[in-house]
């Protein structure tokens, strides 16, 4: 499952998400829909609820529990990740039905409207572009560097749809060659540069620098150019070509650190990022 979390918001609740790109699906937290629907705001007593009535409805059969996924999602308690029951909308459409609550009409049309949301995106990238500034700029950063991680991922975009093109699967596959790039012109496998970085589960370039993004950027339009002029068959001769671009920009990295004075390669990381600008723009405000 490739997945990727959210935080959707029901009249100002969270409700904790994960999309399944495989399966085209939003997965949503059980616990967090019967916070939501029975106005119990303490963490403890809605995963209680959930306890007993989850023990109810597998007693009398109910297919949509017993087929339940479990997902690592971060607590909102401690911020760490537990295996957390989750349903996909079908199956949390027949879970609601047993939670008497005034607000399960409205949730299942909010829920609906989630789903259909991300399946425009799909069809007109340029909505889902408009989401990711906007989520950005909810978390804290800058302009500039919003800015700079759109163009990032346009860039990153026309290098998967070559590696696709040159016959290769995502996966594995892709992962494998974005290593050989990051190790090309950072040192780092992805793996290590998010230790580096002090990260877990989070998204590698959400926690670049402008530096950091911009050197990457480079390294994948390089290789993108790379195989479009040579038309690589196979995987040895695609990760041949990702180490040429990957070298291309560990050059321009090495340039610019000469110039600047300082490693461009930074354990800085999202919160260290939006706090500084946090910081700025609070200073900007004194008189």
């Amino acid at each position: 499952m490739s997945q990727k979390e959210a935080i959707q918001l029901f009249e100002q609740r969270k409700v904790r998400t994960a999309w399944d790109s495989d399966k085209e699906k939003w997965y949503f937290s059980v616990v967090d829909v019967c916070s939501v629907l029975t106005n119990q705001p303490d963490y403890d007593l809605a995963k209680n609820y959930w306890k007993v009535l989850k023990f109810r409805l597998i007693k009398e059969g109910n297919e949509s529990v017993t087929n339940c996924n479990q997902l690592k999602l971060p607590s909102p308690k401690d911020g760490k990740r537990y295996k957390t029951d989750v349903a996909d909308t079908e199956q949390l459409f027949r879970i609601i039905q047993s939670i008497p609550s005034p607000k399960a009409e409205p949730f299942k049309q909010w829920m609906a409207k989630v789903a259909a949301q991300r399946l425009d995106q799909m069809q007109d990238p340029e909505l889902s572009i408009d989401q990711a500034i906007a989520d950005y700029r909810r978390l804290g950063y800058s302009e500039a560097w919003i800015n700079q991680r759109i163009k990032s991922i346009e860039v990153r975009k026309h290098l998967t749809d070559e590696w696709k093109r040159a016959g290769l699967e995502e996966g594995q596959q892709f992962a494998t060659l974005t290593d050989i790039i990051y190790r090309g012109w950072s040192g780092f496998s992805a793996k290590e540069y998010k230790q580096y970085k002090g990260l877990k589960k989070e998204n590698l370039r959400d926690n670049m620098t402008d530096l950091e993004i911009a050197i990457n950027m480079l390294a994948e339009a390089t290789t993108t150019q790379i195989s479009k002029n040579e038309n690589p068959k196979g995987m040895a001769e695609s990760a041949g070509i990702a180490r040429r671009g990957g070298k291309t920009a560990r050059t321009a990295r090495e340039a610019a650190e000469r110039e600047i004075g300082q490693s461009i390669v930074s354990s800085e990381n999202a919160r260290s990022l939006t706090a500084t600008e946090t910081l700025n723009i609070e200073l900007h405000k004194k008189p």
